[in-house]
């Protein structure tokens, strides 16, 4: 039986993923995280025996022996925000001969780590970094496209979310970079631009109606320059579903480009109290698009847009889809790559949207 531990098991995402996993009998769980009392509490909640529940701090030293005194096979990492973290976990997880995946979304952390490559493939496990929304989502849905185009030359992608709160770690990320410079490919140059700027709206299918949008730093800008080498812009955008609390954050981007205010992140468990008090004023629906422009295979322009639409509040289930697919598939023994890695190229759009299944997510093929 493959041993699943899930670090953070019973935050945010690591709820969705345990409930989700919880589901599948060749699979043994762990819920793993600093209090054992919530840990065991959850486990039981989601109809584990309660000793599966268990507490582990992943800044020990011991860590590895602890994950192979366990039997552990893969370590799904959900404990963010990853901005602030290192390799130590995924280290860990190679010192003890098993897989480890991560819902990172920190850039310079997703896309740097290959450095343990080496690693990795000599212990023979797979490390991926970013099964989440993006890379993970964003890639699959690039590389279901791909084929249409003889040439693809822009990738434009952004998500929408409901006017649910996200995590208060999720929102120190997001607002960390907000104000801060970071670069992006355009039309085959580096250029800077601000985090939450670059105010504008885009209109999504319904019942998601028009959305403001402002720049944010994800993996992708990076990962996706390399991946696919022809493309010569991609950009990523984001909307919170309030939209004064976008609004607002756009407002505040200003306040720290111009020296005003250091880091908002400072600020997040205020923001994330007032944001909590919001979200009647907001959406239950979200959503992400990914569009590709390019030439297809008789030298025409080519446009493709795909959609995908969360109702319900479920739109935070989906970046748990990349940790369920994976270890799925990991514990089917259908998944040969080793080594360490970005988390593109692993899943199918298909392969993720499996994952989903019951949820009120749809796709929508432009």
């Amino acid at each position: 039986m493959h041993t699943v531990l899930v670090l953070g098991g019973y935050g945010n995402f690591g709820a969705y993923i345990s409930r989700a996993l919880a589901q599948d009998d060749n699979l043994r769980l762990l819920i793993a995280g600093r209090d054992e009392k919530k840990a065991r509490r959850f486990a039981a909640e989601i109809g584990l025996p309660e000793r599966q529940g268990i507490a582990l701090d992943a800044d020990v030293t011991s860590l590895a022996r602890q994950l192979e005194a366990m039997a552990v096979n893969t370590v799904i990492h959900t404990a963010g925000p990853f901005q602030q973290q290192d390799y130590r976990v995924a280290q860990a997880c190679i010192d003890a001969g098993c897989h480890y995946l991560d819902l990172a979304d920190g850039r310079d952390f997703v896309a740097g780590i290959g450095k343990l490559d080496a690693a990795a493939h000599l212990a023979e496990v797979l490390v991926a970094s970013g099964a989440s929304s993006v890379p993970a989502l964003s890639s699959a849905a690039v590389d279901y496209f791909l084929p249409e185009f003889s040439r693809l030359d822009s990738i434009r992608h952004a998500i929408v979310s409901g006017a649910k709160t996200p995590g208060l770690a999720t929102l120190r990320a997001v607002l960390g970079y907000c104000g801060k410079p970071f670069m992006r490919l355009e039309k085959g140059l580096w250029k800077g631009v601000f985090g939450w700027q670059d105010l504008h709206r885009r209109r999504y299918p319904a019942p998601i109606g028009k959305r403001w949008l402002g720049n944010c730093d994800v993996p992708d800008l990076a990962v996706f320059a390399q991946r696919y080498p022809d493309v010569t812009t991609v950009t990523f955008h984001a909307g919170l579903g309030v939209p004064v609390a976008h609004l607002a954050t756009w407002f505040f981007s200003w306040l720290v480009r111009w020296g005003i205010v250091n880091n908002m992140a400072e600020w997040a468990q205020s923001l994330h109290w007032i944001s909590r008090r919001l979200e009647i004023l907001g959406p239950q629906a979200s959503a992400m698009h990914v569009e590709l422009s390019g030439i297809d295979h008789q030298g025409r322009p080519l446009t493709r847009v795909w959609h995908i639409l969360a109702g319900q509040h479920h739109g935070p289930h989906i970046p748990c889809g990349a940790a369920i697919a994976l270890v799925r598939k990991l514990a089917s023994g259908s998944v040969t790559e080793r080594g360490a890695m970005p988390c593109v190229g692993l899943l199918t759009l298909d392969e993720y949207m499996g994952a989903l299944v019951g949820l009120d997510i749809r796709q929508i093929h432009g």
